[in-house]
């Protein structure tokens, strides 16, 4: 007979005891183990020793704030493609965008209902993981995406990406030869919240794009409805 899986285990870095507790309640409430740490310092620590399955992580903090702390994650080939969750009490587009662009996976606002709380953990929790049937590298011409290791390189060259334009490339490439609408990139890729559109999408492709150089061709444009990733471009 097989063991019981262990829980998944969330690390919460927030230096706001209530804050980190009330957090701390409504997860292991819903099942999963949670590891506090109450400055960025000790949660880049503890996210060593630990590897936490995802990070809620607060931005305002009095030593390192969130935005470093994500930084230096992502810069670790290991956390690469850890999910990070932002709590932020700063509210405008330009913070969201900061935020996500930093490498998080998703922001959320406080105060925050503790039930969108979860359901974004366990959303963000989902998409991490890679189908066993998915292949382990996607190439199209001399541009190679490795699913496992979160690297994307044309030729020699390794290009740069955040944690959701990888997720946006990864979705397209995985389904390759068909169109994709914004809705369902949005679903499946991104945070599923009021403030991100369609024009979010569109904002994530050009900077992909950007990134890619001239290995942007495989990335089309189906007008009026999405885009679509051709490993056998027509242009």
């Amino acid at each position: 007979m097989m063991g019981r899986m262990r829980p998944q285990t969330i690390l919460v870095v927030d230096d706001q005891k209530e804050i980190a507790d009330y957090v701390r309640q409504f997860l292991e409430k819903a099942g999963f183990e949670v590891i506090i740490a109450r400055d960025g310092t000790n949660g880049l620590s503890i996210a060593k020793k630990v590897r936490p399955d995802l990070v809620v992580l607060d931005v305002t903090m009095p030593d390192i704030d969130g935005l470093e702390v994500c930084t230096r994650l992502r810069a670790d080939p290991r956390r690469q493609r850890l999910p990070i969750l932002l709590l932020s009490a700063r509210a405008a587009a330009t913070d969201r965008v900061l935020g996500l662009e930093t490498g998080a996976d998703d922001y959320l606002v406080k105060p925050f209902d503790p039930a969108e709380l979860v359901a974004r953990v366990k959303a963000l929790l989902r998409r991490a993981e890679v189908p066993e049937t998915a292949p382990a590298t996607i190439c199209a011409g001399d541009l190679c995406i490795d699913l496992h290791a979160h690297k994307v390189t044309h030729g020699s060259v390794a290009i740069t990406l955040t944690a959701a334009q990888f997720r946006i490339l990864e979705l397209l490439a995985l389904n390759a030869g068909r169109v994709l609408t914004r809705d369902e990139i949005i679903e499946a890729a991104l945070c599923d919240g009021a403030d991100v559109t369609e024009r979010t999408v569109d904002a994530h492709i050009a900077s992909i794009r950007k990134a890619l150089g001239c290995a942007s061709i495989f990335i089309e444009t189906a007008r009026n409805f999405g885009y679509i990733f051709q490993k056998n471009p027509t242009s």
